[in-house]
């Protein structure tokens, strides 16, 4: 009982409009418009990166918290500011690591969390070799692959 008595309510709530305003402006280019989403995709990180260089990411984040960090404008806010400071530490070549650095637990996150997902569902254009009628993952080309990238990955840990 006293973790919810000790949660900042009002902050909760604005994370949880600022971020769904976010994901409204990215449904609406979705169903208005002809953009892929891979290219709504790049839109937003774009974005997060031009506002996150001018300074006016901060605002938003200090804001609204993780409502404005966890969408994609965030990870672009995320590389602007990890190249930014990286100039001040090395030169130029700063703004090539720089994004990388501070992204970088996000990025393997998201491929680590995706290796699961990869290994048990197929995409829809995936098939899938069966034996005898029966649907069988075991048979699949590709789902071995898939199996010794995942044990390849897991030897690293």
């Amino acid at each position: 009982m006293e973790f919810f008595q000790n949660l900042n309510w009002m902050m909760i709530l604005k994370c949880f409009v600022v971020g769904g305003l976010i994901c409204i402006v990215g449904q609406i280019l979705i169903d208005k418009t002809k953009l892929t989403p891979a290219r709504i995709l790049v839109i937003f990180v774009t974005a997060g990166a031009i506002l996150g260089g001018l300074g006016w990411y901060e605002k938003l984040v200090e804001f609204a918290g993780a409502g404005a960090t966890v969408p994609l404008t965030g990870f672009g806010n995320t590389l602007a500011k990890g190249a930014i400071e990286e100039v001040g530490k090395s030169g130029l070549v700063g703004a090539f690591t720089g994004g990388i650095k501070a992204a970088a637990g996000g990025i393997a996150a998201a491929v680590f969390f995706r290796i699961p997902c990869f290994i048990n569902c197929k995409a829809k254009n995936e098939k899938r070799i069966t034996a005898k009628g029966t649907r069988s993952n075991l048979t699949c080309p590709l789902f071995n692959f898939k199996l010794m990238l995942f044990l390849q990955v897991l030897q690293f840990l």
